[in-house]
């Protein structure tokens, strides 16, 4: 038998693994819901650490295991994984499945178990729409799922919606990029399959016998071609035209993708800008921000303020992301600081500042439908908006009498 896995913890080992997972002592399980599965499937205690085993084909363990491996190396919402059993024999030789160990997604849920726990009606929908959010994910990673179905996925709760994870990648192949008819039989399974899964609940009586599982299974087409065209859409934008470009990354920002990549084609008839969405880890854009500008915000002030460093950089397409912050520090972040009289010091901090600046530039041009120029936007903003708002300390704290002092 081998155990391999880059984070397996080595009381793997002391498992039963001679033993069909079936015939696994009670006492070693850990009573958690499971969604439904052709494999047999297990949650074990592992060092204080909950896993959950999944029995299968050596050979598709492994396989498993590195398409998942490859995933989080991606950065996309999927189960990790630890490691996998290959070459499991019972005591008398008798040769046994192989198994793949992933730990357990804390306060996820199959999505049987959310029905029977009767959340709000418009649970189907919520679940269809962060399933379409998934695969969108997975596509524009190059993913190929192959087998779509809620069944294949845990979702946990996220404010009002929820988030989906992938937890089966056995049938997933991993390519540089998918073809339009890649993606589109992936669209397909999953209408099947969904209307199968909500079939299925009506059979068992969690959801109303009212609910159109067709309807349902036909939402998850329909949000991910939203969702997928809103994403990848190419857009001409000429040199005047920036404040659509801004309209484009707040449309993006809204479906929670950030700006990742662009290319600029430069032709007789203006500009043509290809914006390729990219999802980044908590905390990306604070650091990214102070990289390269030297700024410190909170998280969504830099976003707000890198989104406006990249939209500069269309315009000069010849300097480096790194040159590109310098000089949009040098000729529109520090002018609008400049640009404050003294008796506005203080209303708000720079980042936040800017951020309102931005918002007010925006409506302007939208209002005008052109780009309105930057002066022109700071005096407007400076009296219509900052003139008017209180000093920032006297929102945060009542003032202290040893220090008087903006915060």
């Amino acid at each position: 038998m081998r155990l391999a896995g880059e984070h397996l913890d080595p009381g793997a080992a002391a498992l039963p693994w001679h033993l069909p997972l079936e015939q696994w002592p009670t006492e070693i399980l850990v009573g958690l819901p499971r969604g439904i599965s052709r494999h047999v499937v297990r949650f074990v205690e592992i060092d204080g650490d909950v896993v959950a085993i999944k029995e299968t084909e050596d050979p598709i363990a492994v396989g498993e295991y590195e398409t998942l491996s490859s995933l989080a190396a991606l950065d996309v919402p999927a189960v990790q994984p630890l490691g996998h059993v290959t070459g499991r024999a019972t005591e008398d030789g008798t040769p046994l499945p192989g198994a793949l160990l992933t730990p357990h997604l804390r306060y996820s849920l199959p999505y049987r178990d959310l029905f029977s726990r009767e959340l709000a009606a418009d649970t189907a929908l919520r679940l269809v729409d962060a399933l379409a959010v998934l695969l969108v994910r997975l596509h524009l990673a190059g993913f190929f799922w192959g087998d779509v179905s809620l069944s294949n996925a845990l979702f946990r709760r996220d404010a009002d919606s929820f988030a989906a994870y992938l937890v089966d990648a056995e049938t997933g192949e991993l390519h540089y990029t998918l073809s339009d008819g890649q993606r589109d039989h992936d669209l397909q399974l999953a209408r099947v399959n969904i209307a199968g899964d909500f079939l299925d609940l009506q059979a068992g009586g969690l959801v109303d016998p009212d609910v159109d599982p067709l309807a349902v299974s036909t939402r998850l087409l329909e949000r991910y071609q939203a969702l997928w065209g809103e994403l990848t859409r190419t857009e001409e934008f000429s040199m005047d035209e920036r404040w659509r470009i801004d309209d484009r990354i707040r449309r993006l920002n809204d479906l929670g993708f950030d700006l990742g990549e662009f290319t600029i084609t430069t032709d007789l008839d203006g500009v043509t800008t290809r914006i390729e969405p990219k999802v980044v880890e908590p905390g990306h854009h604070r650091r990214r921000l102070l990289r390269l500008a030297g700024i410190r915000a909170e998280e969504n002030q830099a976003r707000r303020l890198l989104n406006d460093i990249d939209a500069y950089r269309m315009a000069f397409p010849e300097l480096t992301e790194a040159e590109a912050a310098v000089a949009w520090f040098r000729t529109i972040y520090q002018p609008v600081l400049d640009a404050i009289p003294p008796d506005l010091h203080g209303r708000l901090e720079g980042p936040q500042l800017f951020h309102e600046f931005l918002d007010h530039r925006w409506f302007l041009s939208e209002n005008a439908g052109r780009d309105v120029p930057f002066d022109d936007a700071v005096q407007s903003y400076l009296g219509t908006v900052l003139a008017h708002r209180r000093q920032e300390s006297s929102f945060l704290a009542a003032p202290r009498p040893d220090d008087g002092r903006d915060r």
